[in-house]
């Protein structure tokens, strides 16, 4: 009989996490363990949905003449996406993230914030780093040298539920042509004996 190797701690639910910010050209926190520290800013409270990581590639595949399965496939794009919707809409930084407007013009006067959406947006890309946690078991963080907010979904205003910002955040390759860095403390595989 076949025995069916199983090991329950490797086993990854997502059950808490958070998203911080910072200017581009912040090194990253480099644990998930660790809190991570200024110039790092949080973005607060974000939905049940938690975190999802996407992976949106294309490929071509060759099939030479007389066959019907290719030789060789090639990647032709590969996008690496983090998907979120953030709670804490009045937070200074999470504004300054769904609007493209710098943290610093968002300082209230007379306890008034003001400011105007351009029509001709500039590029705003900033530093990512996530961090999801199943216990002290399994910790994964995610740092995004070079991310942009790319898609951005309608924010509904209404008495039975919360008004979130939706954000798509595309990783763009830093200098060494890296998308996205990989810090995990997860539990060690054991030696595979056949059994």
């Amino acid at each position: 009989m076949v025995n069916i190797t199983r090991a329950a701690d490797l086993l990854e639910v997502g059950a808490n996490g958070g998203g911080w910010t910072s200017p581009l050209g912040t090194s990253s926190p480099g644990d998930p363990a660790i809190q991570p520290l200024a110039p790092w800013t949080p973005l607060g409270a974000i939905s049940e949905d938690g975190l999802t990581q996407g992976f949106d590639e294309d490929s071509q595949s060759f099939t030479p003449w007389g066959y019907t399965s290719p030789i060789r496939t090639t990647i032709t794009s590969s996008l690496r996406t983090f998907g979120l919707t953030v709670w804490e809409t009045g937070r200074v930084v999470v504004q300054s993230l769904q609007y493209r407007v710098p943290t610093a013009s968002l300082a209230p006067t007379s306890g008034l914030t003001t400011f105007a959406e351009t029509a001709s947006p500039e590029p705003d890309r900033r530093a990512f780093w996530f961090v999801v946690l199943d216990g002290d078991n399994f910790q994964r963080g995610f740092y995004v040298p070079e991310g942009e907010i790319t898609e951005r979904s309608d924010v509904s205003h209404k008495q039975d539920e919360v008004a979130g910002f939706e954000w798509t955040i595309t990783a763009y390759p830093d200098e060494a042509g890296n998308t996205v860095y990989h810090f995990d403390r997860v539990p060690e595989t054991e030696a595979y004996t056949g059994s």
